[in-house]
């Protein structure tokens, strides 16, 4: 059974991967830590992926953990890579998220908690789950295809 909150919803799973401010900012950029410790955002239109048509796996620049296949990118115009769905149903924590005075879906990393972007639904992309997972290219490594 999963583990619940005093407010009845689910606790989240543990990270499997954890390591001090100061390991994460010995191993990250200075802009791989703001995005992916501290929730920030890279500026649209910039990310090394945004882009990307090659074929791979997109894994967490933090820990490696696999995340997105490229099959699942698609393009949004948003200004950020956008999937409609993740790997696996629990590559990902979605967390609601309002500190921007409204609600939205925070997605972290399921193995080590880092930030990746958010979750919209019902923008009416033409995509098989009406999601779209916009991630901040900062927070990913793609793996091509042999």
């Amino acid at each position: 059974m999963d583990p619940v909150r005093a407010d009845n919803s689910l606790a989240e799973p543990e990270p499997k991967v954890v390591k001090s401010d100061a390991e994460w900012r010995e191993q990250l950029s200075p802009a791989e830590y703001q995005v992916l410790r501290k929730a920030g955002t890279e500026r649209a239109f910039t990310g090394e992926y945004t882009d990307t048509k090659t074929s791979g796996v997109y894994s967490c620049r933090a820990c490696g953990a696999e995340l997105f296949r490229s099959d699942t990118k698609f393009e949004s115009h948003c200004g950020w890579p956008s999937f409609f769905t993740p790997l696996a149903g629990d590559a990902v924590i979605e967390r609601v998220d309002t500190s921007l005075g409204m609600k939205r879906v925070e997605v972290v990393c399921a193995t080590c908690h880092s930030h990746l972007g958010h979750v919209f639904e019902g923008e009416g992309y033409a995509t098989p789950t009406d999601l779209r997972y916009c991630i901040n290219s900062v927070s990913l490594r793609l793996e091509p295809d042999a």
